[in-house]
Order: structure tokens, then sequence, then C-alpha cells
């Protein structure tokens, strides 16, 4: 009995230091999508074009990383995890040092898009993996792990890359992701171990890629997929566009200032994952959880764009504008209450077979992701329409509706 127990334990060390080492790589994913935020003037001084025209040429990266999706969650149940991981590595790799050896737009956009694919199945490599040797109700926490640990690759890319790249150059954010590509490839080799796909899908990738559409617009999954679309886009839109603008041209911060509450955002985002993932298994009511979080985000990012000059919630309180304190607590919420979006993985594991879940988690990582890249366009034409109160209120909607939508489909869970 004593053996079976140490044999247990050790499994279960084992699949832990297997499952950092892979999500890892998913933090060296969110740290190379946002190099170009905190160098671009540089970069586009370098290869002599403007700062607007090589902001254009990065969506690239984003373009190669959606469509990715799709041959990546094929590929994992077809040859397994492992495999998978390391061909993604060596290519982050490559893509990294052709950025770092750029020359021009040309070739940096061949970095890019080296980039993008490599780095599009860093988040569903753990997520897979987990999904395939957890309980659902396991999962659900180490989803929330996963997320968190990647989310400090956006910590690495504020403050500490910026006097990187201050003290050493841009290239050298590039250098740096490539060293730590090696090293997480080295992780990876050593701690997770070669298993063959339980299920091999002997059919053709694009048979395989035909299913992950498929499953994504299955009425199972169709609920999910609905809230992912806009879930993952609330706060990476936020985060990445629209956070700063707000803070200083309504509320007069200055960069600093603004980059400091941002950093409680993404504190909040870091931490909030593995709390949910705490909450969801002592509850075990993921449907509910879910559905209420995102509705709350919807109520407070709404309350953020009313405390704008003149707005409700600023004409309520008798100011002309409500104070920056106010946005800080928000900001700090939001990024708590969105965290129930690693469930949604957990919840597509739920309601497919096993044999398809590398597939089902392709799907709903394509929704976080194409969903991101609409909400970023649409809310660009919104700001030029109506101002920025009017982004974050379309933002709201957005939310509440993908929430119904959830709710629908959902009921039968």
């Amino acid at each position: 009995m004593a053996n079976a127990d140490d044999d247990a334990g050790t499994a279960t060390r084992a699949l832990i230091f297997a499952l950092v080492a892979l999500a890892c790589g998913h933090m060296l994913s969110t740290l190379l999508r946002t190099i170009p935020a905190v160098s671009l003037d540089l970069m586009a001084a370098d290869f002599h074009i403007e700062p607007q025209a090589l902001a254009s040429l990065t969506s690239v990266y984003h373009f190669a990383f959606a469509a990715s999706q799709i041959p990546v969650g094929a590929a994992m149940d077809r040859f397994g995890v492992r495999p998978v991981s390391l061909a993604l590595l060596a290519g982050t790799v490559f893509g990294a040092m052709a950025s770092g050896f750029a020359t021009g737009p040309e070739s940096f956009a061949v970095g890019q898009l080296l980039l993008g694919v490599a780095t599009s199945g860093m988040l569903m490599c753990p997520m897979t993996l987990a999904a395939k040797q957890l309980s659902a109700a396991r999962f659900g926490l180490w989803s929330g792990a996963i997320l968190s640990i990647g989310n400090i690759g956006m910590l690495l890319s504020a403050s500490p890359l910026a006097v990187v790249i201050d003290t050493y150059g841009w290239r050298a954010g590039f250098w740096i992701s490539a060293i730590g590509g090696i090293l997480v490839a080295l992780a990876v080799f050593v701690l997770v171990p070669h298993q063959p796909a339980e299920h091999k899908d002997e059919s053709s990738p694009l048979s395989q890629m035909i299913d992950v559409v498929r499953l994504g617009l299955s009425r199972p999954l169709r609920g999910v997929i609905a809230l992912a679309m806009v879930s993952l886009a609330s706060t990476l839109v936020l985060r990445g566009v629209w956070g700063g603008p707000w803070l200083m041209e309504i509320k007069g911060l200055t960069r600093i200032e603004a980059g400091n509450q941002l950093g409680a955002f993404t504190l909040a985002m870091i931490a909030g994952p593995l709390l949910v993932g705490m909450i969801d298994r002592r509850l075990g009511r993921r449907r509910e959880l879910v559905a209420g979080t995102h509705a709350i985000a919807a109520l407070l990012l709404a309350l953020m764009a009313l405390g704008a000059p003149h707005f409700a919630v600023a004409w309520l309180f008798g100011v002309n504008v409500m104070p920056p304190s106010y946005d800080l607590a928000l900001f700090v919420l939001i990024g708590l209450f969105t965290s129930a979006q690693p469930l949604l993985f957990g919840m597509s594991r739920q309601l497919v077979d096993a044999q398809v879940a590398g597939k089902a988690l392709a799907a709903v990582n394509l929704a976080f992701f194409l969903g991101t890249a609409l909400m970023q366009s649409v809310t660009g034409a919104v700001a030029a329409l109506a101002g920025l109160p009017a982004v974050l209120l379309f933002m709201a909607a957005a939310l509440a509706v993908g929430v119904l939508i959830f709710l629908i489909y959902t009921q039968r869970v």
C-alpha cells in the first residue's frame, strides 16, 4: 500500500514539473508578443519607416498566431504534447533570432511570422497535457495556474524589458527570448514524458482541421465559444490598447502613473486564475461561476466608462470626473473577475470525448485570440466615432451578450 502511495506521489510530482515547464513556454509567448509595444520607436528608427507602419506590420504575428491554432491542436491529438511542444520551442528560438537579426521591415515580418506560428501552441500544450491527465476538478485549478504563470510574461515585458532595451537596445529583447526558449526546451525535454497520443487519429491534417472548426461550431461548445470570443478580448484589449489612453487622456495621469495602474491590473490577472481555480474546485458550480464573474466584469467596465467627465457615476458623486483611484480599484476587480477564463477550457473538456480534447482546446483558444483581434479592430472604429467611454461601454455590452449566449447554450451542463 505504501509503495502504491509513493508511486502515486512520484507521478503527481512528475506531472507538476512537466506542467510548469510547459507553462514557462506560455510565459515566453506573452513576453514575445509584447516586445514591439515597448520598443516600437527604436525599431522604426532602425528600419527607417514610420512607427505606425511598423505597428501595422506586427499584426503579421497575430494573424499567424490565430491561423495556427487549428493545425497545432490537430497535431497534439495526432502526435502528443511533447514532440509538438519541442518543435514549437525550436521555431520560437529561430523566430526570436530572425527578429533580432532583422535589418528591415521585410526581414522583421518574417521573424514575426515565425514567432506567431511557433508560439501559437504554447498555451495549448500544458492545457492539453492537463486535460488528458487530470480530473475535471483538478483541471480547473491547474488551468488557472497555467494562465497565471503565463501572465508573468506581461510583467517581464513592462519595466524589466524597458530597462534592458534602454541599456542594450531593442534587439536584446529578442536575444534574451531566444536564450529563454532554449532553456524552456531543455526543461521540456527532461521533464515532460514521452507519451504517444492515446487516441491517435490517422485522418488527414485537413480533415482534422475541419474537425476543429466543426467542433467549435457544434451545439455543445457553442456557448463556450461565444463567451470565449469576448472574454480574453475584454482584458487584452483593455490592458494592451485602451487602458493607457483612458488613464492619460480622460484621467490626466502621466505615462508612469498609468503604467503603475496597468501593472496592478496585470498582477490581478496573475493572481486571479489561481484564486478562481480554487473557488471552482471548492464550489463545484463551474457554469454559474463562469457566468457570474463575467457578468460582474461587464458591470465593472460600464462603471468605469460612466466615471468619465459628465457621465452618470461622476454626476451621482457630484464631481466632474471620478478620481484615478476609482479606476485603479476597477482595474484590479476586472482583472480578478475575468480570471474565470481558464474554466472555459475546463468546460470544453467536459463537453467532448477525450480523443478530441486537443481539438476542443484549440477551438476555444482560437476563439480567444480571434475575438481579441476582432474586438481590437471594432473598438478602434468606436473610439474614432464616439470616444473612449463608448469603447468601454461597447466592451461591457459585448461581454454581457457573450454571457447571455453562454447561459442559453449551456443549460444542460
